[in-house]
């Protein structure tokens, strides 16, 4: 399997309206005794507080999401388009009632820090946590174009992850 090299995020390359939008990622949190991962393509990566950073959101409904609150420090790992059937599933099913790791087959991997990756990622981005907050109908300022992703009380919760560390292949 090919290694991974660590660089710098100013090194990043990709397109991440396409990244995260179309190819889409899977973020996980947790560590090597208990962890979940899920399908996200909502997100993006840029600069706040003088710090490079990614953000993602995550409904509360949403296995992961338990993870994410009790961890200081999450992935988002980004694959080839051979792995789009397992990110689907990763997206359609829940870790609390499938086996994700099993139902893929991909081979978890744990930073330094004991964050779970995926071996078969080409490009990992470790997060830690700077900054979380729920979402919620009262902050909404273009209903048409928010009201139509939500049904209720099931709004997402911004996190934002200063970059530790990239791996790439």
């Amino acid at each position: 399997m090919a290694r991974f090299k660590s660089i710098a995020p100013q090194e990043l390359t990709d397109n991440t309206f396409k990244l995260i939008g179309s190819d889409w990622g899977l973020v996980t949190a947790g560590d090597s005794e208990s962890f979940n991962t899920m399908t996200i393509s909502w997100g993006g990566l840029g600069v706040l507080w003088n710090k490079p950073v990614a953000f993602t959101f995550i409904r509360p409904q949403r296995y992961t999401f338990e993870f994410l609150e009790k961890k200081g420090v999450f992935t988002i790992s980004f694959f080839d388009e051979g792995y789009r059937k397992a990110l689907g599933l990763c997206g359609s099913k829940s870790g609390r009632d499938v086996d994700k790791v099993r139902e893929t087959g991909l081979t978890p991997a744990f930073t330094r820090d004991g964050a779970p990756y995926f071996e078969e990622a080409r490009l990992v981005l470790v997060c830690k946590k700077l900054y979380a907050q729920s979402f919620g109908e009262e902050s909404v300022i273009e209903n048409a174009a928010v009201l139509p992703n939500y049904n209720g009380d099931d709004w997402h919760k911004m996190y934002i992850g200063e970059i530790l560390e990239v791996l790439k292949k």
